[in-house]
């Protein structure tokens, strides 16, 4: 955390954390990071969960939605005008669930049969705990609903689709030309980056795979 903690003071103001958690809001987060002595403020983080809801919130005003999410994403979509539902609704929305069950499988792929629109805010099958175990994420939801479901179409916002980095981008008020994306998921992280053309650095066990030119990202980055 040590390193964490002085990289995120080096880019005070000049960075945001674009990040495919469909469990938290930016305040919820940015209150949890405190904790472990990282000081990040909400408007410094773009989750794919709050920002699957403000989308939705911004194209289908007031909408009733069946909601598979945590209790902090089902609480933001009350705040912003939406109308969750574990029961049913005119679209369906999957998050990272913990209390998904065969009820909410069921719901979801009769909706989704009889042709309501689909969102999911990402499709990372795992993250690792703590532990070192493998925590189950919205994309292995994502994968029994389409069992059930069959092939339907959904709009996936998190990573590797460019909507975090964009919002992420307008915040920063730079191009994609101007910034650097630092990650650890080629697939993911490295693959959203790419398509808007925006340089990579991957640290961890892909560290530099992707990166144009490592030592010239790297000087940039602590010019």
């Amino acid at each position: 955390m040590h390193g964490a903690a002085g990289l995120l003071d080096h880019f005070a103001g000049r960075f945001v954390i674009a990040s495919n958690n469909s469990t938290d809001t930016g305040e919820s987060l940015s209150g949890r990071l405190a904790h472990l002595g990282l000081s990040v403020p909400p408007h410094r983080l773009v989750l794919a969960g709050q920002e699957t809801l403000r989308l939705i919130a911004a194209r289908h005003p007031r909408a009733r939605i069946f909601l598979m999410a945590s209790e902090v994403l089902t609480d933001h979509a009350r705040a912003l005008g939406l109308h969750p539902s574990s029961e049913d609704g005119d679209i369906v929305v999957l998050c990272r669930d913990t209390r998904f069950d065969y009820t909410k499988l069921r719901g979801a792929g009769d909706l989704l049969r009889r042709g309501a629109p689909f969102f999911v805010a990402n499709p990372d099958l795992t993250h690792p705990g703590a532990d070192g175990t493998q925590v189950p994420e919205t994309g292995a939801l994502l994968a029994a609903i389409t069992a059930c479901a069959g092939p339907v179409r959904s709009t996936i916002i998190g990573k590797p689709q460019s909507h975090l980095y964009t919002v992420a981008l307008a915040r920063l008020a730079l191009a994609p030309y101007e910034a650097v994306m630092i990650g650890d998921n080629p697939e993911t992280d490295a693959a959203g980056a790419k398509a808007l053309g925006m340089s990579s650095l991957l640290i961890g066990a892909h560290r530099d795979a992707v990166a144009r030119d490592p030592s010239t990202l790297l000087d940039r980055l602590i010019g």
